[in-house]
Formats: structure tokens, sequence, C-alpha cells
């Protein structure tokens, strides 16, 4: 289908400029980061924009930044570049993990992180792999007040957030994580570059003696949207990783407490099954990672 018709088109060069513009338009007024999300909407017409803010050419949100206790990255970083940055190694793996397996080339070289957690589809995987690592959110109103917000206050529902009206994304904080931790994502899906049936990630990290200290596991796919698994959480404190039995004990359990469905891709109990796979295998990758194997 063609688009309804799109009265305006801006794009700004600075941060202001594009909140400013979203304010002068006002109603019906839509950002659009790499559009792999919202252009399908809008040929469908499930959005009907009265003007459209293009936030490619603002350089100031772009790129992954080290800074003092904390990595940054701007929300109009594509996804390539997620994938292939080596700030990201160990705690943060599991955001290569997922910006690898996003869509295909073509989505990875222009969508977006910020595109994916603002529109926040039912099985997106960057949602998921920030929840787990427990990013905040930095977000700009059209009065120039900025606010941080952690991205379990963040997501809602498929298709939700706590983005106000006229607010825009500026950064993803990943936090500061001392010692030794990994994370890890995968995903499985009915094709190699579909979206994931389930996806699971985790953050690991350990003591002294190697054993979990904290854990922090997501799942994407579910009609909830994202959500953190606590049962599994909590038994993999005190776990090390040569004792398989209890980990894979871990998630065969905590998948009994996922309100899974069932739909032509699969049914709740298979999801289930998912759960436990991919689970155990994100778990052992983190665990790895936060003993240095970079793999």
């Amino acid at each position: 289908m063609y688009p309804s018709p799109i009265e305006g088109y801006v794009a700004p060069t600075t941060v202001d400029e594009a909140v400013t513009a979203f304010a002068r338009w006002g109603e019906e007024t839509h950002y659009i980061a790499g559009g792999q999300s919202l252009m399908q909407a809008i040929k469908s017409r499930m959005v009907r924009p009265r003007c459209l803010v293009d936030l490619q050419k603002i350089d100031v949100i772009k790129g992954i930044h080290q800074e003092p206790g904390a990595i940054r990255i701007g929300a109009m970083t594509r996804y390539c570049d997620i994938a292939s940055s080596e700030l990201l190694d160990g705690p943060y793996a599991a955001l290569n993990d997922g910006a690898a397996h996003v869509g295909d080339r073509q989505v990875r070289h222009r969508g977006t992180i910020g595109g994916s957690l603002c529109w926040n589809y039912i099985s997106a995987c960057m949602p998921a792999v920030n929840l787990a690592i427990g990013s905040q959110l930095t977000l700009v109103s059209s009065t120039g007040q900025t606010r941080t917000v952690d991205i379990e206050d963040f997501l809602g529902a498929p298709l939700e957030t706590s983005r106000q009206e006229g607010e825009l994304l500026l950064s993803v904080e990943l936090p500061q994580i001392l010692g030794r931790a990994g994370s890890a994502y995968r995903k499985w899906s009915l094709m190699t570059d579909g979206l994931p049936v389930i996806g699971v990630s985790a953050l690991l990290r350990l003591d002294e003696t190697g054993s979990c200290a904290s854990a922090r596991i997501s799942v994407t796919g579910l009609e909830s949207g994202p959500i953190r698994v606590p049962t599994a959480e909590r038994a993999l404190i005190g776990v090390s990783h040569s004792n398989t039995g209890k980990i894979e004990e871990a998630l065969n359990d905590s998948s009994t407490s996922l309100d899974t469905h069932s739909d032509e891709d699969a049914d709740a109990e298979y999801r289930r099954v998912l759960f436990r796979h991919l689970g155990r295998d994100v778990v052992n990758r983190a665990f790895m990672r936060a003993l240095g194997n970079r793999e």
C-alpha cells in the first residue's frame, strides 16, 4: 500500500532543531530513525504521520563512547556498528550477539538501537538484551528538559514505552559492572533472518571463586513483551560454570513459570523447550565470557 499524505518532512542537524520541529508540527508528528519498522507501519497505514522528523543528520546521537564509569551508545547507532564494537566485550557482549542477528543485512546497516527500543516490538532482540544488561536511557523533551529512566521502567507492553509525547531518546547508558562479568544472547527463528520465536539473554557477575554472584535473565517472544525471569536469576546464584546439572535445573524449573502462548510459529510448550535450550546456551556463554573467553 501507499502511505497516506504526509504534510511535512524535517531533517534537523541538532537535537534542539529536532525537538523544536516536533513541537512546531504537533499532533501526529513522528521521529524517524532507521525507519525499518516505522516505514512498514506507514506503508500499511497503521501509522499516518502528519510530519516526519528525520534524525539521520544528528551526529551527536550516533556512536559508542567510553566515558568515566560507563559506556554510552547514541540512540542513532546502527546495529552493524554495535555488532562489531570491541568496547562491548565481556559484560556487554550480549549487545554484539543481538545486533549481529537482527533482521537481514539491510536492516542491520540501517536500523538503530534507539528505534528498536522506542518501537518495542513484541519479539525484538534489543529490548530483551538491554533488559538483561540493565541499561539506562536518557531522553529530552520538547522543552529541552532531560531525564534518565531505567530500561525496566521504559519498556511497557508490546509497542508501548514510557516515552512521552515529543520526547527524543538520546542515548543508552550501560552500567559499570565491577569484577568479572559476561553476557550473551541467542534467538531461535523459523528462518535465518527472521524474528525470534524465543530469544534469551543473560548477564552474570562472578564472585572471587568463579561462582555466580548475581544474574539477570530476560526473554523475548512472549505476548507480554520482554520480561526478566527472576526464578532463574535466583536459582543461578552460587552456581559455578562446571556445575552443568544445576544450570540445567535452574532453567528447567524456571521455564514452568513462563506465561507462554501458542500461535502458528510454535505452541506454548515448545516455547518453554526453546527457553530451556537457549537459556542453557547463553548462561554457559556468559560464564565463559566472564572467565575471559571472548567467543
